[in-house]
């Protein structure tokens, strides 16, 4: 490094008129004493906590709050867990419940084949939901109910969609149409079943005309309470079920797909009361969740703050070797003044208050948004455990892991660039080519799904073999195709990655052992020999000088 006597009695015309002033008043021992308190201050930033504890005796109180964080989050993840497990298991049940009672004959994993044929059989199961809706009360063991708008019972939609016009002869190879879709509906509105009879054709004026049929659809709309959150002491939500029943029509095939769409809010219920000490243990779990948001607010102020730090050190150190070395420091040092870690946590404090606030408003009732409270609070607890790591990188045998990912991230961010090309290529052309012909193939997300899946060796022979052969060409280039995929990305593609990590991986492990190069901050830093125990430090928290905190002198 240059000598900072001559850099000292130096000033160049774009410097500061307040610095130069200083810098021309400031003897030589002056700047050797503030370049040694800055070495002394960057060596204490980058030690780890004992380091920092052994220095100055300043206790890890970050480290803690990251441990009692941890525990508390994964706590308070579990709970919600398992209340959203009831949550989604009564979504799904429901679901399987109404296809059992409005569609005729339905059995269990039905639903990609479930389709009628003949006309008979299409009146038969718009009849059949149609009755079994208005006696849904006697026939339904669940606690649903019509939905009610003031005194009424809402009525159940009957609508059928067609072409304005049409005249089809498909024996004579003519027709003539009129594409636009016109919509009618036909509403029943519940009634009490007194008796046995039924709902059919000859009560109700509903035909249809399936040469310009597209679609039917009946819908409805249900009410039903979640009792089961009762026995986990948790107070029950209201759940709304607006139900569609779709008669697909539109390849006029022959074929006439149904299905049954449930579409589910949560709502708050209108008047509840339950006896015992729900409420206490209610209250209990407030109290929690209240208390991990103070933790995690304390996680964020420490955390906002060292890093204010850094960056607060960073320009010092930039303006120090700036003046006085007359050399701009390099990116990568400059990024070392800002933790990544810091900021890793930071989110994940902001992401874990978020839902804590959300988790505490879903237990008064006040929302129901268990999915987005999920979201936030599943990230966050992953990115707290994440941060853990950064404590253990400060140990060499338990940081081979976070060296190599940090060496090897740009490399494999730029050869995944490459190989995505590639991959995008691949999708395309098999999603065109192989979508008539294979059910792996039909939507670009299956696809590269199914190429995702051959890449690591999964289900091959059954992509093989569900390749329909009704075009010899298509199966001859289906076989070119997926050999091809496989033998490029699992024998080579696959390879070069493992490799391209591999030998960052053995590059770490070496430095490891004949240590690293160093930037021009650790030597910087190098030549400060005071050791954590030497009481040096100690002394320099009690009379620290800036150094440029006399620039008007």
């Amino acid at each position: 490094m240059e000598n900072p006597e001559a850099a000292v009695s130096s000033c160049s015309t774009h410097d500061d008129e307040n610095l130069c002033s200083y810098k021309r008043h400031l003897s030589v021992s002056q700047a050797g004493l503030l370049e040694d308190q800055l070495r002394r201050k960057l060596k204490f930033f980058f030690m780890n906590p004992c380091e920092k504890f052994w220095a100055r005796g300043r206790k890890p109180w970050k480290l803690g709050i990251q441990l009692l964080k941890i525990a508390m989050v994964t706590i308070q993840l579990v709970v919600f867990g398992l209340s959203n497990q009831m949550v989604v298991a009564f979504k799904e049940e429901n679901t399987v419940a109404f296809k059992h009672l409005f569609l005729k004959g339905y059995m269990d994993r039905m639903d990609d084949t479930y389709a009628v044929y003949t006309q008979t059989d299409v009146y038969d199961q718009i009849f059949f939901a149609i009755n079994q809706y208005l006696q849904l009360p006697n026939i339904s063991v669940g606690n649903h109910a019509y939905e009610k708008r003031g005194a009424e019972e809402t009525a159940l939609a009957v609508c059928q969609q067609f072409y304005k016009r049409g005249t089809i002869c498909p024996g004579n190879d003519t027709f003539d149409i009129d594409p636009e879709i016109v919509t009618d509906c036909l509403y029943i509105e519940p009634m009490m079943p007194l008796d046995n009879t039924t709902v059919g054709k000859h009560n109700l004026n509903f035909t249809l005309d399936f040469h310009r049929l597209v679609t039917v659809q009946l819908m409805f709309n249900l009410k039903a309470i979640n009792l089961q959150t009762v026995r986990h002491h948790e107070l029950p939500d209201c759940y709304d079920f607006t139900l569609t029943i779709v008669f697909d029509n539109k390849a006029h095939s022959g074929r006439i797909k149904i299905s049954l769409d449930n579409d589910i809010a949560i709502r708050e219920c209108k008047d509840w009361h339950v006896s015992g000490s729900i409420q206490k243990n209610t209250h209990y779990m407030m109290i929690f969740d209240a208390f991990v948001i103070l933790t995690c607010l304390a996680s964020l102020i420490l955390c906002t703050r060292s890093v204010v730090k850094g960056i607060r050190l960073q320009r010092e150190f930039v303006s120090f070797f700036l003046y006085y070395y007359k050399k701009e420091v390099s990116f990568s040092d400059q990024m070392e003044f800002v933790n990544g870690w810091y900021i890793l946590i930071m989110v994940s404090d902001v992401l874990t208050i978020v839902g804590s606030t959300l988790k505490m408003e879903i237990q008064a009732k006040s929302l129901t948004s268990y999915d987005v409270c999920s979201i936030l609070l599943g990230i966050s607890t992953m990115l707290v455990w994440l941060g853990v790591i950064r404590y253990l990188g400060f140990f060499q045998k338990y940081n081979l892991l976070i060296l190599t990912l940090r060496a090897a991230l740009p490399n494999v961010m730029r050869f995944c660039c490459c190989a995505a090309m590639i991959y995008l290529g691949y999708c395309f052309c098999g999603w065109i080519v192989l979508g008539p012909y294979h059910v792996k193939f039909r939507s670009l997300n299956m696809v590269s799904e199914c190429l995702f899946s051959l890449i690591n060796g999964d289900d091959m022979f059954a992509t093989f073999a569900k390749m329909q052969q009704k075009s010899y060409l298509v199966w001859l280039f289906s076989r070119i195709y997926l050999y091809s995929f496989i033998s490029l990305f699992i024998y080579m593609v696959l390879s070069l990655f493992i490799a391209l990590i591999t030998d960052t991986y053995e590059t770490v492990k070496h430095y490891q052992q004949d240590g690293f190069p160093e930037t021009e901050l650790q030597r910087f830093i190098s030549q400060c020999k005071d050791l954590p125990h030497s009481g040096r430090y100690r002394l320099e928290e009690e009379s620290s000088v800036s150094l440029f905190c006399c620039c008007n002198g």
